[in-house]
C-alpha cells in the first residue's frame, strides 16, 4: 500500500510540476496572505510535497555512505557530525512548502485552491488518492489490450483490401536469417 501512496503522491507531484512549468506567469505576482493559506491547504490536501520529506535522509545516507568510505576510521565522528548538522538544516523544509504553495497561488486562484482542498479532503477525493492509482494501472492495460486489437484489425482489413485489389503474389522465399 506505501508504494501505491509513492506512486500516487509522485503522479501528483509530476503533475504539477509539468502543469506549473507550463503555466506560471514570467513575471512574480503579489500573492494575498489568505491565498498562500489556501495554497498549503490544497497541498497538504493533495499531499504532492510529502515525497520530499525524503529528501534530507537520502542526502544524509549519501554522504555518510561517501565519507565513511573515504574514513572507516572517524565512522562515530561521521554520524554524529552529519546527523547533527542535518538536524540544523532540516527547519529549512519550511522553506520548499512555501515555494510550492508560492506556485500553486500563481497558478490557481484563492476559490480553486479552497476546492481543491475541499475535494482531496472528502472521502471521493481520499478514494481518488488511495486508489486512483491501481485505475490508472487497468487504463494502461486496457489501452495496451486495445493497441494489440486496433493494430492486428487495421494490418487484417487493409490486407483484405489489397488482396482484393492485388493479383496473388508468388510465394516469397523463406528467410534465411541473415
Amino acid at each position: 500500500m506505501n508504494l501505491v501512496n509513492r506512486s500516487r503522491r509522485m503522479a501528483a507531484v509530476a503533475g504539477t510540476f509539468a502543469l506549473l512549468s507550463l503555466s506560471l506567469p514570467a513575471v512574480a505576482q503579489e500573492v494575498s496572505d489568505t491565498h498562500l493559506a489556501a495554497a498549503r491547504a490544497a497541498i497538504a490536501a493533495t499531499g504532492v510535497t510529502l515525497e520530499f520529506d525524503a529528501i534530507l535522509p537520502q542526502a544524509v545516507g549519501a554522504l555518510k555512505g561517501e565519507l565513511i568510505q573515504k574514513n572507516p576510521d572517524l565512522q562515530a565522528e561521521i554520524n554524529r557530525i552529519v546527523d547533527q548538522t542535518a538536524l540544523s538544516l532540516a527547519a529549512r523544509r519550511g522553506d520548499l512548502e512555501k515555494e510550492a504553495a508560492l506556485a500553486y497561488a500563481r497558478v490557481f486562484t484563492e476559490a480553486e485552491l479552497k476546492d481543491i482542498a475541499t475535494f482531496y479532503q472528502s472521502e471521493s477525493g481520499k478514494k481518488l488518492m488511495n486508489d486512483g492509482p491501481i485505475a490508472g494501472r487497468e487504463i494502461l492495460k486496457a489501452a495496451e489490450i486495445w493497441q494489440r486489437g486496433i493494430g492486428r484489425d487495421l494490418a487484417q482489413q487493409v490486407g483484405q483490401q489489397l488482396a482484393e485489389i492485388a493479383p496473388p503474389a508468388a510465394e516469397a522465399p523463406a528467410a534465411t536469417g541473415n
